[in-house]
Formats: C-alpha cells, structure tokens, sequence
C-alpha cells in the first residue's frame, strides 16, 4: 500500500502485484526513490481523472527510467478510483505518469494488442481518500507553458510513504 500525501490531503493506494506485477513495481520504485515528492497533479479534468507524477510546479519534467510493458491486457478495468499509467501514443511507453480515474473510463480499456486497442495499464485502486481525489478533479484550471488543464494553484504531492 502507498499513501501520497498531497496539499488537499491523503490519498492511500492498493497496489494489484498479481495482475499488474511490471506496472505495481515500476511504481513502487518510484515511490522508494522519492521521486513523486514535490511533482504535482499537473492535468486536471473533473468528471474524467487527475494526472500527476512527472512534473514540477514549473511544469519542468522530471528524467525518468525507461519505459515499461503496458500491462493493459491483464484485465484490471479503469472503473472510478482505479490508478493507471499515463503513457504516449505508442503503447508501451509508460514511465512515472499516473492518473486517477474519476468515473469509469471503459473506453481506456485494452480492447485489442493494436496502437489503439492496448488501452492504459490499471496498477492499483485507492482505498481510502477518494475525497481527496474527488477535491482535487474540481481545481480551477487553465494552460501553463504549454499544457492544459493545470490547476491554477499547484497541487503538490508532499510526501510518499509506503505501508507494508
């Protein structure tokens, strides 16, 4: 389990390790690294998710590891309050970005082993703080060097502890 703990509050994560073994870790080495303190939810669309995980409050992105297997195949759903990796077009170009769906987002689905069938790897659900999270998806927004729906106020994530 991970706990993030953000401006708006905490936000605890259970982690899939059976169904998402290559995303889970990806995720949790990230965690180990310290690598999310001090990056914020940099887009924000209420009704749809919060995605954070990359950039700094300058909107500067962080070097991350290679990218991972997309491990969207595996049959985890990105229904409401799930966690995913935040990826490029291609499919397996996933790295640190993760978001938190805000409404079941089927259509973020693996439907074929295509470009646009692989879908989003779900890694984990939030179990506890969906309030937080639900908070987070009604910031104001708007552009900040070049990226839409950045909150005007940045929403940093402050600290990462990992519960075993």
């Amino acid at each position: 389990m991970v706990i993030l703990s953000t401006t708006y509050g905490d936000i605890q994560i259970e982690l899939n390790l059976d169904k998402a073994p290559v995303s889970s870790k990806n995720f949790l080495r990230y965690c180990q690294e310290g690598f999310y303190e001090g990056t914020i939810f940099h887009r924000v669309i209420d009704g749809f998710m919060i995605q954070g995980g990359g950039h700094t409050e300058d909107m500067t992105e962080k070097d991350t590891h290679a990218p991972i297997a997309n491990e969207a195949n595996r049959g985890l759903k990105n229904m409401t309050g799930s966690i995913a990796f935040a990826r490029t077009d291609a499919p397996h170009s996933a790295t640190a970005q993760f978001f938190i769906n805000l409404d079941d987002n089927d259509f973020l689905d693996h439907t074929a082993k295509t470009n646009n069938g692989w879908g989003y790897a779900v890694f984990g659900k939030v179990t506890a703080g969906m309030e937080v999270v639900n908070n987070i998806g009604k910031a104001m927004t708007g552009t900040k060097k070049g990226h839409d729906d950045v909150p005007l106020d940045a929403i940093k994530i402050e600290k990462v502890t990992i519960v075993e």
